[in-house]
């Protein structure tokens, strides 16, 4: 399984990162230890969505729709609720 994932800085909340991977535990604790150039500065990270994909070539395709500018407004209005 390959996983597409929404992170939210605790520290920013206005920052938001979205990646994919095979394994999402190992990624997650990579993110927050800081191994990541992209997320290292605003650790400590929090999970707000993710999905499980059968295969990579699909979750690498969500994940860069997601990173386009209608799929940021897609995961803002349909992923992503206003009270997390």
């Amino acid at each position: 399984m390959w996983y597409v994932y929404i992170l939210r800085s605790k520290t920013a909340p206005e920052r938001e990162y979205t990646g994919a991977t095979s394994d999402l535990r190992r990624r997650f604790a990579d993110h927050n230890a800081g191994h990541s150039p992209h997320t290292a500065k605003y650790a400590p990270w929090e999970i707000r969505w993710y999905c499980a994909f059968p295969n990579k070539m699909k979750a690498l395709g969500f994940e860069k729709y997601l990173k386009s500018h209608s799929g940021r407004a897609f995961a803002k209005k349909r992923l992503l609720s206003k009270n997390s």
